[in-house]
């Protein structure tokens, strides 16, 4: 390793920042500073990456779950090779920028997951790391090794501090993830002030106590930063690892470094001096020196040839286990069969059950189909019912098992999720109660700014949940979810519509979607065939009900209340037409002339009827409509006894319609 080099480098990253946020007066130029050193390791040494081809199966990962800090990876992004040029560093936080205010999924390539909300991307790492797990031990044979990455994510304290890292941590020591190796940038700052303010705990203490190997660094120190690196590259011992980095916040600024005031873009007018005492040309910004670009030129060179040595194991794995690499190929490209429908077998026409019930049918008909289906839950399994039956565990002992015990950890759930989804080996889904969705809000939200396809299973879907009482009973939870962009929340009425819910969520390869299951039972709507339901989930809404003669009356409803929808409609007569609406997303993205056929215009007298909040379904019911909902908690009493008490029956329809 060339210290000398890797040093200059890191000063030069400090530049790039530097520059890069005085230009728009905004950004934090406090970890790409005091991150330098460990940057220029992890670029320039220790990683393994090839630059053209950012999606490499087997290179190692790096998140920066600090994403405030984004310069740092942009920086070395840029001075690495990748497709990130001087002009877009330049551009830093301007409009149509690859190099936005916080590192986006997509946007730039060796970027690998969405963060700046903290913690965030230590979940995130942990699924990759996960997922490492499981492609090593799915396709690696006695000849050939295709998977044997480490996953890097660098966080602050802020990052752990966060209640969602504490969780994922607590899950990747259990898990034995020893392919996660976390960089804690640790220089006793936070925004506000000096951790102390706010913490007090022994770091490495805590993380042993989770079942890691713990060493603490200077993170200045490039020899010691590369040997704590290749220490934890080489110990398969079943435990993850932590590099603690003990670092000085916005080094480079001497006006500020080491204070919370060098955490933001503080330091910025001072860059002039600190720009000259880190040796660099005052007549040129965004400077790189002919030395560095020669040490990644030789890099990527380097990274290209052992890259092509990959591609060649790969091409000999792929011809020697041609089932093994269609899967995989399947699972990269989500690839869903389009006869997925014909293989869930049809419910019985008496069937009656809750969706919960159904979807536990339907679920393991998709895992049979989809190897790549993963699945878990939050200490719920046994009410949830997304258990795959022959599916086996994941555990260090058996990191072949596609159900995952996430323990009480819903946003480690849904950010380990995510993380399974950013790598895209496997389709990942986490289920709990409906009631408890917000504890992954934050996960969700980032997992439809990243398009990832990534299924929710919520169960115990309204105050039919009975006698819990309303602290389980949730009322605005599904409005709640329907209001996130790029969401898809399906609520099934039936157990059809469950199958139509679970092909719809593997199908999706743009986006995350909830399914709203119950737990009461409820019957089949047995007037279409199963086709036409499925179909129906598909398009978001359908006539469920074709009224008779003139059209005088539509009824529209979800969930568990179509059943009164559809009881009400045969009681009220012939003009009246009942449209199921489990997904008001999907049915938002059809034709308009689809959206007329289902709710012309022409008809006002509309009553819609769901369990929960009515503020989303005036869209749809109109002015001189009715929206029948709970706009209030629920009640401690038997499901049927709280539904009938709040208005949730075939007669409340009925009257309100009349």
């Amino acid at each position: 390793m060339n210290t000398s080099l890797l040093a200059q480098a890191a000063n030069e990253a400090r530049g790039l920042a530097m520059d890069a946020v005085h230009a728009c007066n905004s950004g934090h130029l406090g970890l790409p500073l005091g991150c330098a050193e460990i940057g220029a390791v992890l670029f320039g040494e220790s990683l393994r990456y090839y630059p053209d081809a950012p999606k490499w199966l087997n290179r190692d990962r790096f998140i920066l779950s600090a994403g405030h800090g984004s310069m740092f990876i942009y920086s070395w992004l840029h001075l690495a090779g990748y497709a990130v040029s001087r002009e877009e560093v330049k551009n830093f936080r301007r409009l149509n920028s690859i190099t936005p205010g916080h590192p986006e999924f997509h946007e730039t390539p060796g970027v690998e997951a969405t963060t700046g909300p903290l913690g965030q991307g230590i979940g995130n790492a942990v699924g990759y790391a996960l997922s490492g797990k499981r492609a090593a031990a799915r396709f690696n044979t006695a000849e050939h090794t295709i998977f044997d990455q480490h996953i890097f994510a660098v966080h602050g304290d802020g990052c752990l501090q966060e209640g969602v890292a504490k969780e994922a941590i607590a899950f990747a020591g259990h898990s034995g993830l020893d392919n996660l190796i976390l960089i804690y940038d640790s220089n006793d700052v936070t925004l506000d002030a000096m951790a102390n303010v706010s913490q007090g705990e022994d770091a490495e203490q805590y993380f042993i106590s989770q079942r890691w190997d713990a060493v603490t660094v200077d993170g200045h120190d490039l020899a010691a930063v590369a040997a704590a690196i290749a220490k934890a590259k080489a110990d398969k011992n079943g435990r993850p690892k932590v590099i603690i980095a003990k670092t000085i916040i916005g080094k480079g600024i001497a006006e500020v470094q080491g204070t919370a005031k060098g955490h933001g873009e503080g330091g910025a007018k001072f860059t002039v001096t600190a720009r000259a005492s880190l040796g660099l040309p005052a007549d040129e910004h965004f400077y790189v020196s002919p030395a560095t670009q020669a040490y990644f030129a030789e890099k990527k060179a380097a990274s290209k040839v052992e890259f092509e040595a990959w591609q060649a194991t790969y091409d000999a794995w792929a011809a020697a286990n041609p089932a093994l690499a269609a899967e995989l190929n399947n699972g990269v490209a989500q690839f869903t069969p389009a006869d997925l429908s014909t293989q869930i077998p049809a419910f019985a026409a008496d069937y009656k059950d809750a969706t919960r019930s159904a979807g536990a049918t339907v679920i393991n008909a998709v895992a049979k189909v989809l190897p790549e289906y993963l699945t878990g839950s939050a200490d719920l399994f046994g009410s949830t019912k997304n258990y795959l039956k022959d599916g086996g565990d994941f555990s260090a002992a058996n990191p072949l098992g596609r159900n995952i015990w996430f323990g009480i950890r819903e946003h480690a759930m849904g950010a380990i999720c995510n993380g399974i989804a950013y790598d895209g080996l496997f389709r990942a889904s986490g289920a709990t109660f409906l009631v408890f969705a917000d504890y992954l809000r934050g996960a969700i939200r980032l997992a439809a700014l990243s398009s990832l396809p990534v299924s929710y299973i919520f169960t115990h879907d309204s105050v039919g949940v009975g006698e819990d009482g309303p602290t389980h009973q949730p009322v605005e939870t599904v409005s709640g979810l329907r209001v996130i962009p790029n969401l898809d929340v399906i609520r099934p009425g039936d157990a059809e519509e469950t199958a139509g819910a679970f092909i719809a969520s593997v199908t999706r390869k743009d986006g995350p979607t909830a399914l709203i299951l119950t737990r009461q039972a409820i019957p089949l709507m047995n007037e279409l065939s199963v086709e036409a339901r499925r179909e129906g989930v598909l398009l978001g809404g359908y006539i469920a009900r074709k009224e008779v003669g003139a059209l005088t009356t539509i009824l529209l409803a979800s969930g568990s209340e179509l059943q009164h929808a559809m009881a009400a409609a045969t009681e009220l007569g012939d003009g009246v037409r009942v449209v199921s609406m489990p997904c008001f997303e999907r049915f938002e993205r059809q034709t308009a002339e689809y959206r007329e056929s289902v709710l012309p215009k022409a008809c006002t007298k509309r009553v819609s009827i769901e369990a929960g909040v009515t503020d989303l379904w005036w869209k749809y019911v109109g002015t001189e409509g009715k929206a029948l909902g709970i706009d209030r908690f629920g009640i401690s009493a038997p499901g049927d006894t709280v539904m009938s008490q709040l208005g949730m029956t075939k007669d409340h329809v009925v009257a309100a319609a009349k």
